[in-house]
């Protein structure tokens, strides 16, 4: 009966390491976990960071080019309408002689008129007439113009 005991020892012996190892490989993998959560949680935040930031960006860029709202439009126009009476109780506080010019006021003379420009000589064609009234408004080509064979760009009508 010494050999019960013994293997008996020894199995228990056997049981105690294995379940010391695994406790061991346990803890081992808990901190593991525990450190990638914490990596994890790092990298979120600084995710979550960077999204803020960008968001703010793009908010304020594209803010500016939005059109109005509803809102909007309803706000601009009772800030007109505040406006508009504003304007009213202004004029209605100015004198009566500005507002309309007093009729024994006497009147300014008017200026003198200039006399009109002299019209300026047109040119004479041959036949009498001004050129506007041939129709014309080139004289006859030159020998000139004969040589280079009309190449020079003759004015528009």
């Amino acid at each position: 009966m010494a050999e019960r005991p013994h293997i008996s020892d020894a199995l228990r012996e056997a049981v105690e390491r294995t379940v010391q190892a695994t406790v061991g490989t346990r803890d081992r993998a808990q901190g593991a976990a525990s450190e990638l959560s914490a990596s994890v949680d790092d990298l979120v935040k600084g995710a979550e960071k960077g999204l803020t930031r960008s968001r703010r960006s793009v908010r304020a860029v594209v803010g500016e080019r939005l059109p109005a709202t509803q809102d909007d439009v309803k706000a601009i126009r009772a800030e007109l309408r505040r406006i508009g009476k504003r304007l009213d109780s202004l004029e209605g506080r100015l004198p009566a002689a500005t507002a309309k010019p007093a009729v024994n006021a006497k009147a300014k003379p008017a200026a003198k008129a200039k006399p009109a420009a002299r019209p300026k000589p047109t040119a004479k064609v041959k036949g009498g007439g001004t050129a506007k009234r041939a129709g014309r408004t080139n004289p006859k080509p030159t020998d000139e113009d004969e040589r280079d064979g009309g190449a020079r760009a003759k004015p528009r009508r």
